[in-house]
C-alpha cells in the first residue's frame, strides 16, 4: 500500500486541506502524518479525512511537534536520555503521538528509539567511504574503534528503550496501533541491527510492537559494509509493520526519490507484502514533477504495492 509522508511539504503550509490536496494532486490517496507538523495543520487535515478525502496509513513521533520545539525534530527529546524530564517529555510527546494516530485512523506510530552518547564517527565513515578510503587499514581501524565504544556503552541505552516500549505498549494496544520501531542511518543510534533482533525478540508475544524498515537509513549502512541490506531485509521480515521509501545517491544523500540512487528495488520488495503500507518519505528540496513521473514509472513497476484505491 502506497502513501505519502507529510515531511515533504508540511512546512511550506498552514492550511491543512491545501497541504493534503498538493499531495492528492500528485496521485496519492494516503499519507503518514509525519514529525514536524504543526498543531495548526491538524485540523484541516482532519477535515479532509472525515470527508473521506484522505487516508491515513499511520503516524510519526512526535506528531503534533512539541510547541516548544521552534523547528522539525523528531529527535529533540530522546527516550535514552540522561536528562530524567526529557525522558518524560519524550515518553508524553508519543503518548499524544499515538493518540493523534488512533482520531485517524492510523495503524501505526513510527518511533525513534534514542542514542548511545559517543562521539559521531558515522558521518567521518561516510565520508572516508566517499573518498575510496573503504579498503584501507585506516578505515577499517576506524570503524572497529567506534563499533567497539558504541558497543562498550550501549547496555544502559538499551534498558531504556525497552522500559520505554514496556510502558508505551500498553497505551498502543488501549488505542489499537502497533510501535513501529524504525531502522536508523547511524551506528551511534539506537537500535543497532544486534539490538534490534533483540528488541524483536524481546517483545515477541506483544502484537503491538513490530519493526519498521527505513530503505534509505539501511542502505547508507550497507554502504558502510555494516550489513546486507537484502540479508537484513529478509531477516526482518517476519517483524516488519512497513516502510519508508527513498532512494540514496552513493553513499549517503538519502531522501531522494526512487530510482534517483542504487536501491535494488526489485531484489528488495519480494520480502514486502503488498498490504504492508509502503511510505515515500521524500526531501523537502525534492521536485513535484520528478515525483509524478517516479510514481507512474513505480505503478507501471510494481502494481501489487499500489494503494486500493489508486
Amino acid at each position: 500500500m502506497l502513501s505519502f509522508s507529510t515531511c515533504w511539504n508540511s512546512y511550506r503550509h498552514t492550511e491543512g486541506e491545501v497541504l493534503v490536496r498538493e499531495i492528492l494532486r500528485m496521485g496519492f490517496d494516503t499519507i503518514e502524518i509525519s514529525h514536524g507538523l504543526k498543531i495548526s495543520l491538524l485540523p484541516g487535515i482532519q477535515k479532509m479525512f472525515d470527508d473521506g478525502a484522505i487516508k491515513v496509513s499511520g503516524v510519526h513521533n512526535f506528531c503534533p511537534s512539541p510547541v516548544e520545539v521552534m523547528i522539525d525534530a523528531p529527535d529533540a527529546y530522546e527516550f535514552t536520555s540522561h536528562r530524567h524530564y526529557e525522558r518524560e517529555r519524550a515518553l508524553s510527546l508519543s503518548i499524544k503521538t499515538i493518540e493523534t494516530a488512533a482520531r485517524f485512523g492510523g495503524t501505526y506510530v513510527v518511533l525513534h528509539m534514542g542514542t548511545v552518547p559517543v562521539k559521531p564517527f558515522s558521518t567521518d565513515l561516510e565520508d572516508m567511504v566517499a573518498e575510496g578510503k573503504m579498503n584501507t587499514k585506516a578505515y577499517a581501524a576506524a570503524k572497529l574503534k567506534a563499533v567497539q565504544e558504541r558497543e562498550k556503552r550501549a547496555p544502559l541505552y538499551m534498558r531504556r528503550a525497552k522500559e520505554t516500549l514496556t510502558t508505551l505498549s500498553e497505551h498502543a494496544k488501549k488505542h489499537g496501533v502497533v510501535l513501529a520501531v524504525e531502522s536508523r542511518s547511524h551506528y551511534e543510534q539506537l537500535p543497532t541491527e544486534r539490538e534490534m533482533v533483540e528488541l524483536m525478540e524481546d517483545f515477541a508475544d506483544d502484537p503491538h510492537v513490530g519493526y519498521w524498515h527505513d530503505f534509505g537509513h539501511v542502505e547508507r549502512k550497507a554502504n558502510l559494509s555494516l550489513l546486507d541490506h537484502h540479508q537484513w531485509l529478509e531477516r526482518m521480515q517476519p517483524h516488519l509493520v512497513g516502510c519508508h521509501l527513498h532512494d540514496v545517491i552513493w553513499p549517503k544523500r538519502d531522501h531522494r526519490i526512487p530510482f534517483q540512487g542504487s536501491i535494488d528495488y526489485d531484489g528488495l520488495l519480494p520480502f514486502v507484502a503488498p498490504h504492508k503500507p509502503i511510505v515515500w518519505e521524500l526531501s523537502p528540496s525534492r521536485k513535484k514533477r520528478e515525483i509524478i513521473a517516479a510514481l507512474e514509472r513505480w505503478r507501471e513497476r510494481y502494481p501489487d504495492t499500489q494503494s486500493t484505491a489508486a
